[in-house]
């Protein structure tokens, strides 16, 4: 049965959600502040976190940038729940490291759809096959990607979206498809998210001088390429 950590300040929102997803078959465990979420998490990894950007204590935003740099918690799926529907505050939210953003006030039934589109990008097979190209190895058993000697840290939407590329090397990709390829059919996420990722993406390979490799094709979407753009 899979578990959800709510982290939500707003008790009667919290429970409301708790109740909503026990009744759906989840086990929740709840928090009202990033303390106390802090706690839960030493106690128990949930299966997806539901956090809120606003917190009496901490701001979820700088927990879940804190929680990302941390092996165990790096892989984690994270659904941010807040009131600020802005884009600088949807590109924050997924710049941050949350894999998805919901703004308030949200329907249940769409909330629990992305919930179900979390846990089926964690319960697909492993890939185990490592793949090589452009000086990068991306090792599907370990889930890690080294280029030379370093690791590169990768959340797990970068790691699909990487691997997605290695497989497909130089093919061009516009975003419906990678949103089909790697968030999976029937999500609900704007096409514009593919765009934070993949300045996510880049940002984590540009320590190592790979940036280049995901290039922007003007009018169609994006490719990995060990040729210049």
């Amino acid at each position: 049965m899979p578990s959800i950590l709510i982290v939500e300040d707003e008790a009667d929102l919290r429970e409301m959600l708790a109740e909503s997803l026990e009744q759906s078959g989840y086990t929740t465990f709840s928090a009202g502040t990033v303390n106390e979420a802090r706690k839960l998490l030493e106690q128990q990894l949930p299966d997806v976190v539901l956090l809120d950007w606003m917190l009496p204590d901490t701001s979820g935003l700088n927990w879940l940038r804190q929680i990302r740099r941390i092996d165990r918690f790096r892989t984690l799926p994270v659904i941010m729940l807040t009131a600020r529907g802005e884009v600088n505050d949807r590109v924050a939210g997924l710049d941050g490291g949350a894999d998805d953003y919901i703004v308030k006030p949200f329907s249940l039934k769409e909330l629990q759809a992305r919930i179900r589109s979390q846990l089926r990008n964690q319960q697909q097979p492993a890939d185990l096959e490592r793949h090589e190209l452009g000086g990068l190895v991306l090792d599907g058993s370990t889930h890690r990607v080294m280029a030379d000697a370093t690791e590169i840290a990768l959340g797990p939407t970068e790691f699909r979206l990487l691997k997605h590329f290695m497989m497909n090397p130089d093919r061009v990709y516009s975003r419906g498809q990678l949103l089909d390829g790697v968030w999976g059919h029937q999500v609900f996420i704007e096409e514009r998210t593919v765009d934070v990722h993949i300045r996510r993406l880049r940002k984590a390979l540009e320590p190592v001088g790979k940036a280049g490799l995901i290039q922007t094709v003007r009018g169609a979407g994006y490719r990995f390429s060990l040729r210049g753009s």
